[in-house]
């Protein structure tokens, strides 16, 4: 799986959780938070992310991405170990 399609679920993902930027055009450089997903959201987002992509990754391993970008390229990096 490439980069391009794990940010492409996680867009998906986002605008399924959070309906009010169902029409947001997403950066990489979007931070979750700063686009008003709560803590809650944020843990849906990564999970439905992951089961989209038939992934076990601890979501504390996720904790640490900044933005969109640092959690593709973590959840990318995970996917192949």
């Amino acid at each position: 799986m490439s980069n391009q399609h794990i940010f492409e679920l996680v867009v998906s993902n986002v605008r399924e959780v959070v309906p009010e930027l169902e029409n947001h055009d997403f950066s990489r450089t979007d931070s979750l938070r700063d686009l008003g997903a709560n803590s809650i959201d944020r843990a849906e987002i990564i999970m439905l992310t992951l089961e989209s992509l038939s992934l076990r990754i601890p979501l504390v391993e996720l904790a640490g991405a900044k933005n969109l970008d640092e959690l593709v390229i973590a959840i990318h990096a995970k996917s192949h170990q």
